[in-house]
């Protein structure tokens, strides 16, 4: 029992966001899924938003870029209500913190993402929790929903010449 009280005090230590479960700070946009607070970085639960360097086809089969789209929404939709709060589910296997994020207004980023088709449901992790909302973004023809694209875990797969762990 006492080790388990050292590691757990070790981990509070180099991961601070684990002992507090919440972090409230000013986010800044690292990527599409991905964000930091106050120096900790917060991958976003159940959401795989295109990588910054991918493209998709929008409805005109013209080529766009589209992670980059999704950082800029991203971005733009937070400084509307400021700070965000992000609260624990789990550490990655990158040992980053992974949590579901609001804004002030208490709007839930992780569910607006991909309700405006910027990001996928990654029902891996989520258990299909934004389902409902890839349906809506789906329907309505938004986001990268609009024209044709390569769900960003493949798109990393075939990058890296994995074969995709979706």
């Amino acid at each position: 029992m006492k080790w388990v009280m050292v590691v757990l005090a070790g981990l509070m230590s180099v991961f601070p966001a684990f002992a507090e479960e919440t972090i409230v700070g000013r986010a800044s946009v690292i990527d599409g899924d991905t964000m930091e607070i106050g120096g900790t970085r917060i991958r976003l639960h159940g959401v795989d938003a295109p990588e910054s360097w991918q493209s998709c086809e929008d409805e005109d089969g013209l080529r766009y870029r589209c992670g980059r789209e999704a950082a800029m929404m991203l971005d733009r939709f937070l400084e509307v209500s400021r700070p965000t709060r992000c609260e624990f589910v789990e550490l990655d296997r990158y040992r980053r913190f992974v949590g579901v994020c609001f804004r002030a207004d208490g709007v839930e980023v992780n569910r607006w993402l991909i309700e405006n088709g910027l990001a996928v449901d990654w029902s891996r992790y989520s258990g299909g929790a934004y389902a409902d909302a890839q349906d809506k973004a789906r329907a309505q023809a938004l986001g990268i929903w609009r024209g044709a694209f390569q769900l960003p875990c493949e798109a990393r797969a075939q990058r890296m010449k994995l074969s995709p762990s979706c």
